[in-house]
């Protein structure tokens, strides 16, 4: 059997998958900082055949990774963005800038959809990706996610603690309130780009969600939304299959 190894290496977690070429072998996820369970993991693992990694968590991420793969005596590919892969077309002012993670989580999206579509990812940052019907991205925003969004304000207001809240219409303590209002900023902020997609298309676009707090905003979306949770790790399987010129499955998601 012939193994590809995808990695998401965001800001606060790894995600991986052992994928056969049809359905996943063995996905998992972990802290950045959890570098013994990530090592115990995959050295029960089979050796793949070729390592693809999407990493936005800087050079330390990658010396780390680079060491930990080392003993498969595999030259990982570092993937980047570029103008056109898989369907898709990149109209990035330059689109090796455009973030891998959101660059396969593209990719992977419309694989599924094969249509418009918004694209969020909800980690340490959220952003908001806008596909159109012929696979060409639009543009996107990026801005602070839940959990940031929340420590910031907390940070540089003297008054205010970070203490875990919950969501609600009208909140009526601090902590809900700041809860609340992050999430109400992310909410508008997928729900003001799916008005200014549909206005594109000429039809409201669906909108694929992956990322730590997926389920929290899902819950209070007004717009018909799909969660997918290793959407970037689909995308990288697309992506490497694709460079190596490897016939791609009808759905990876399995």
């Amino acid at each position: 059997m012939t193994y590809l190894m995808a990695i998401d290496s965001g800001n606060t977690r790894i995600k991986w998958g052992l994928h056969d070429g049809l359905a996943w072998f063995k996905q998992g996820v972990v802290l950045h900082d959890n570098r013994a369970s990530l090592h115990q993991a995959w050295q029960d693992l089979p050796k793949p055949m070729h390592i693809i990694i999407a990493n936005v968590a800087g050079a330390e991420a990658q010396v780390m990774l680079s060491e930990l793969i080392s003993c498969w005596k595999l030259q990982p590919e570092w993937m980047t963005a570029t103008a056109y892969q898989c369907g898709v077309r990149n109209y990035y002012a330059n689109p090796t800038l455009l973030g891998c993670d959101r660059w396969a989580g593209m990719i992977a999206a419309w694989k599924i959809q094969q249509q418009g579509c918004l694209v969020v990812n909800t980690g340490t940052a959220m952003t908001v990706d806008a596909l159109s019907d012929t696979g060409e991205f639009l543009g996107g925003i990026i801005m602070p996610g839940l959990n940031l969004m929340q420590q910031t304000l907390t940070t540089h207001t003297a008054l205010l603690k970070q203490e875990k809240g919950n969501f609600s219409d009208y909140p009526d303590n601090t902590a809900d309130a700041i809860h609340s209002g992050a999430m109400q900023a992310l909410v508008g902020a997928v729900e003001r780009m799916a008005t200014l997609l549909s206005a594109t298309l000429g039809h409201v676009p669906s909108c694929i969600i992956s990322g730590g707090a997926s389920y929290s905003l899902h819950s209070q979306l007004n717009i018909s939304a799909e969660i997918v949770d290793d959407l970037v790790l689909q995308g990288l399987v697309l992506i490497a299959m694709d460079n190596q010129k490897i016939s791609t499955p009808t759905s990876i998601n399995s």
